[in-house]
């Protein structure tokens, strides 16, 4: 997609849905006597006054976006300018996409200047992006003929995804600390900083399951196991909007994405074919969904670029309708993903033009087109034309109003923007994004006890790798005000220890995740810095290797030009040989990765004395990792994904099937590190679980209880995992299943017993007939620290 396509289009659609005569703001009605103003009566009245007041043509404007096209809203100088948006919405608008951002921004002829990261273009922060939230809205509920407030929507991934936000350890981290009070915390503070600028609505969580590390925005999920995304993507949801409506003042909507199948693409590439059967669906991909459809008041949900046998999302009436609001119950809205209603077209070849796109997306039921308006507009005449109704816009439109009227829109539309950068990375958001740091990095190897270190003690550490300075953060990122890297932060904690840098190795010339380009390091540039490096380590005690990925080498693939999915899980460039180089040293070595999808690191997990997975973990990365490695805090994260030995092994999710994993020749079928693994500076012991009764009803509870102890000399943290096994049904079942975990604390010595309830919903399963059932068998119930070793007690249900 290009900026120039996008105009091209965008005026086209634009003519059409401004064809029809506008009644100008001057004669507008008298304001505040209409129903639908009067903040006492309940919204669903209100929502239906309104809706009896609009034009067609009013009402298709509430279905769509501005983004790439900000110019036709803005001034020379990047600020909104209402009587430029009165002349090219006089119909109102919907929503405004990314106002943080300069996309759209034009020069003093009115020509649109390049935007983005990779222009060098420092986007807006806090007093600016309020003022232009402001000004937006002013125009929108001022000077049109309703006034109708806009929805303003952000990505907000690990954080507000804006400048100078607070960035959190990005979301596969974040779900390694099996901590979803962590998260509510987490998302509440980035719910705050959005309500700050202006902001309504979060482009987030994502709650796919991801079941292939080729894939390029593995980074961006909870992982591979549903119940673990669940949990996570619902402590996210709480973060953000609360558990009920309308919205408190610090708080945003959020966006459920990406419905469903996106995270297991044919050959691991982005927007992919879901090889997936609905059994498989139901039992895994539309788990997080459903549950947060009955567990919450979700108001936004976004399809997947994907298709599912055949059907793209965007166009799929089984998944969106039957399924989701018919079974379900949804009665939010449905919001396009950015350009999806277009590459039903572009992409999956299955529309002859935009109209017919925008005529399938409708009647699969998406209300809002993101991130601009190019097939939506059309709407208008495909009604006259008798191709679409205008029934189904008015029950867009009324979801869309929903979203508006219980985010407060109408009684407070504005924001104080002089307060916004003072009350953004406050000093508690800090201490969240360090404390969050550390409690998601997993250790997965800590042989002859090689930590923690000692910050006190003599000798030197020396810290080998390009991003120990140059952090990478992730995908879905902004620039914060204050990044600490690992060389900082270990510089800053250690009081005796002296602390030096090697370079190492370059993995690519930069690491903007926006920029096409990925541009490989020459070998004669990285055989120097490896020489250089091997020269410090000869006089160092002990040697931490910061090895992994960056942003440009695992990231969307929004395009066959911006590519960013894996055909390897090995390390990229020249990383392996400088790991080789050191380990012929015959030194004390450490190794952090920086990564954003599991990489097979088989050699790394042999040689190394000790190995810590790190993923990316936000803007407090050097602090985080110094809080570890000191010991201050005791590594307590787990894995959220298994890693493989290599990509052959793939897939290689843990909940299988049991005719999966037969074996290989000349090969290990186990992966590298298991699903729900993760090491920490104590020893612990767990009992076998015990049940409250050893025999249920098909419709009972059972109560599940496991005592673990603290064996070891440091107070430390452990997750109890519990995983179900139905061992004889109708048909076939994963060989485990986790359907409850609980993250705990203990002193050493300590023990503690941690009770668990299994309901129904956790022994069911979908019968030859797609019913969800229960059936009456043998359960086996496990306990455990992964999901390997494990200790079970056995549960018959008649």
């Amino acid at each position: 997609m290009t900026p120039k396509l996008s105009r091209r289009l965008f005026g086209a659609s634009l003519l059409a849905l401004t064809s029809a005569a506008a009644i100008p703001a001057s004669v507008a009605f008298a304001r505040g006597k209409e129903p639908y103003r009067d903040p006492s009566l309940p919204i669903d009245v209100r929502i239906e006054d309104l809706l009896s007041r609009m034009t067609l043509e009013e009402k298709v404007a509430q279905m769509i976006g501005i983004w790439q096209d900000k110019k036709l809203v803005n001034n020379e100088k990047g600020g909104f300018d209402a009587k430029r948006a009165a002349k090219s919405f006089p119909n109102g608008l919907g929503q405004i996409s990314r106002p943080g951002d300069r996309v759209g921004a034009v020069d003093k002829d009115g020509a649109p200047i390049a935007a983005g990261a990779k222009a060098n273009i420092i986007n807006r922060e806090g007093l600016e992006a309020a003022t232009y939230v402001n000004a937006a809205q002013k125009w929108a509920v001022e000077q049109t003929r309703l006034g109708i407030p806009m929805i303003f929507h952000e990505e907000a991934l690990h954080g507000f995804v804006a400048r100078g936000a607070t960035s959190f350890p990005q979301s596969i981290a974040l779900a390694s600390s099996w901590d979803p009070a962590l998260l509510e915390r987490i998302f509440g503070v980035a719910a705050r900083e959005m309500r700050l600028r202006g902001v309504h609505l979060a482009l987030a969580p994502v709650v796919d399951i991801v079941r292939d590390p080729r894939w390029g925005r593995t980074e961006e999920t909870y992982g591979e196991d549903p119940w673990l995304v669940s949990e996570m993507g619902l402590a996210a949801m709480k973060g953000f909007q609360g558990t009920s409506l309308p919205l408190a003042k610090d708080k945003v909507l959020v966006t459920l994405k990406h419905m469903t199948g996106h995270g297991q693409p044919e050959s691991g590439t982005n927007v992919g074919p879901a090889p997936i059967s609905e059994r498989t669906l139901r039992e895994n991909f539309l788990v997080p969904f459903e549950r947060a459809v009955k567990n919450l008041p979700i108001r936004a949900i976004m399809p997947s670029y994907n298709e599912v046998d055949g059907v793209p999302s965007h166009a799929n009436k089984w998944l969106l309708d039957t399924v989701l609001r018919k079974e379900w119950g949804y009665k939010g809205a449905l919001v396009s993903d950015y350009f999806a209603v277009r590459e039903l077209n572009t992409v999956h070849h299955m529309t002859r033009d935009l109209a017919d796109g925008a005529v399938r997306a409708l009647n699969a039921g998406v209300d809002v087109e993101l991130p601009d308006g190019e097939g939506y507009p059309l709407l208008p005449g495909l009604v006259r034309e008798g191709k679409a109704s205008e029934a189904q816009i008015n029950d867009a439109v009324r979801r869309i109003l929903r979203m508006k009227f219980e985010a407060g829109l109408f009684e407070n539309p504005y924001v104080d923007a002089k307060v916004a950068d003072k009350l953004t990375a406050t000093p508690d958001a800090i201490a969240l994004a360090r404390e969050a740091a550390a409690r998601s990095m997993v250790l997965l190897k800590n042989q002859n006890n090689a930590l923690p270190l000692n910050p006190t003690g003599a000798g030197t550490l020396l810290v080998v790798g390009t991003h120990a300075k140059d952090t990478p953060i992730g995908g879905y990122s902004e620039v914060p005000r204050k990044v600490v890297s690992v060389i900082e932060g270990l510089q800053a904690a250690a009081k005796g220890l002296k602390v030096e840098y090697a370079e190492g190795v370059r993995l690519t010339r930069q690491r903007v995740w926006e920029e096409d380009k990925v541009e490989p390091i020459p070998d004669a540039e990285n055989d120097a810095l490896i020489k250089e490096a091997v020269a410090k380590a000869a006089s160092a005690d002990t040697i931490l290797l910061v090895l992994g990925e960056n942003e440009q080498l695992s990231r969307e693939a929004w395009a066959k030009s911006h590519l960013g999915d894996r055909a390897s899980l090995d390390l990229y460039g020249r990383q392996s040989d400088l790991a080789e180089e050191m380990f012929k040293l015959g030194k004390k070595i450490i190794v952090l990765l920086l990564n954003g999808r599991p990489l097979a690191v088989n050699r790394l997990a042999e040689k190394a004395d000790a190995l810590i997975e790190g993923w990316y973990l936000g803007q407090e990365t050097g602090n985080g990792v110094a809080d570890v490695l000191f010991g201050k805090v005791s590594p307590g994260g787990k894995l959220p994904i298994t890693i493989p030995r290599s990509v052959g092994q793939l897939p290689v999710y843990y909940n299988a099937k049991p005719s999966a994993r037969r074996g290989y020749l000349f090969d290990d079928v186990t992966p590298l590190f298991p699903f729900g693994f993760g090491l920490t500076y104590s020893t612990f012991e767990l009992e076998a679980p015990v049940l409250s009764r050893g025999q249920i009803g098909t419709g009972d509870s059972v109560d599940v209880s496991v005592t673990i102890r603290n064996t070891g000399s440091r107070p430390a943290d452990q997750v109890v995992q519990i995983y179900v096994r139905d061992e004889e049904a109708s048909v076939t079942r994963p060989v485990k299943e986790l359907k409850r975990f609980q993250r705990v604390t203990l002193a050493a010595g300590a023990s503690t017993t941690v009770r668990f309830t299994l309901t129904p919903d956790d022994l069911s399963l979908w019968n030859l007939d797609m019913k969800r059932v229960v059936e009456p068998g043998i359960f086996t119930i496990s306990a455990g620290f992964d999901s390997v070793e494990l200790k079970p007690v056995e549960l018959k249900v008649v």
